[in-house]
């Protein structure tokens, strides 16, 4: 099964699982610094004026080009737009994704056409990161739908080197806890991001990059996202800024499922003597209309579930409050 095709597949079925927190315990659960709770509850980011988060820098890690595009175009998008900067990094060489209804792409995916497929999904994803505001794109190239033979701390290594050279603050990756996750370039991001996530702070680490002049900097927080069922205790309000996202996706034209696609299914119909009004007239207007109410219609369906007009869900884990600090702010009393 296609990845982008299990997507909209098995999007009905995991949706209400992804938006909605689960059932607190009876007991409360552990706490103390950074800690990750079952008792959760579920908080609204909404767009806020100004620039609050100048001078931050955020990460958006994706195995495949589409992956940050679909799941946090809305949000790295608003913060890009409350002040941050941010580097988009593509885990694989997309080489087995090329997107045979595109009006670019109609060759098969033989031997002799990977190179070109790993190529178009390159400079799809440069453009993407340009269309989402960020600053730089960076390619691991590792080799698609492969990547758990890889070792994995070697990813780890790697990804802690770019925490610590572009001072990420935010991280944007796929849940290393969502559930019924199939795809294993997925879930092996999503692991070497979380393990790098807490140890590129280290002092311990790696000391060879002090050598080179970083420093111990890693992420404070985290926006975890899934395909699947997952913890979610926090939804994005990205109604400001669903226009963009779905112009970014448009970008994905080699992959999908955005891309050319409404242009594609215009055509297709206009041969069959058929048309939807959706589409409108022109290339531009199927391919914006066709993302938005198919390709995000994930995003309309947590918003509508949120009282909201689109969104985005994620596992959000912050720095917490430190229990040191909680109980200076209690107990200290002046000389």
């Amino acid at each position: 099964m296609q990845r982008r095709d299990f997507l909209s597949n098995s999007f009905a079925g995991s949706l209400a699982a992804a938006a909605a927190p689960p059932q607190a315990p009876s007991e409360p659960s552990g706490g103390g610094e950074e800690s990750v709770s079952y008792r959760v509850e579920k908080i609204i980011e909404r767009r806020v004026s100004g620039k609050p988060h100048k001078g931050k820098m955020l990460a958006a890690i994706q195995p495949h080009c589409d992956d940050i595009p679909i799941f946090a175009g809305g949000t790295i998008l608003k913060l890009i737009d409350e002040g941050y900067e941010g580097i988009l990094i593509t885990m694989s060489d997309d080489s087995m994704a090329g997107n045979l209804n595109s009006k670019l792409s109609q060759t098969t995916k033989g031997d002799s056409t990977i190179g070109e497929i790993v190529l178009a999904n390159e400079k799809d994803t440069m453009e993407v990161g340009r269309r989402l505001g960020l600053k730089e794109s960076l390619f691991l190239n590792y080799p698609n739908h492969n990547m758990d033979a890889w070792p994995i701390i070697e990813m780890r290594a790697r990804l802690i080197f770019l925490f610590r050279l572009y001072k990420i603050d935010t991280l944007f990756v796929y849940d290393p806890s969502g559930l019924y996750e199939r795809n294993p370039d997925h879930y092996v991001t999503a692991r070497a991001a979380e393990s790098a996530f807490w140890m590129s702070k280290s002092e311990w680490d790696y000391p060879e990059h002090f050598k080179a002049g970083l420093t111990n900097h890693g992420p404070n927080e985290a926006y975890y996202f899934a395909r699947g069922p997952q913890l979610v205790n926090r939804v994005v309000d990205i109604s400001d800024f669903i226009d963009k996202k779905a112009y970014a996706n448009m970008a994905n034209v080699t992959q999908g499922p955005a891309g050319d696609r409404g242009a594609v299914l215009r055509e297709r119909l206009a041969a069959q003597g058929k048309k939807l009004p959706l589409l409108g007239n022109d290339d531009e207007t199927a391919n914006r209309e066709y993302t938005k109410h198919f390709a995000l219609s994930r995003d309309r369906a947590i918003g509508q579930q949120n009282g909201l007009e689109w969104a985005e869900a994620y596992h959000y884990v912050g720095p917490g409050e430190s229990s040191l600090d909680k109980y200076i702010q209690e107990h200290a009393q002046p000389l």
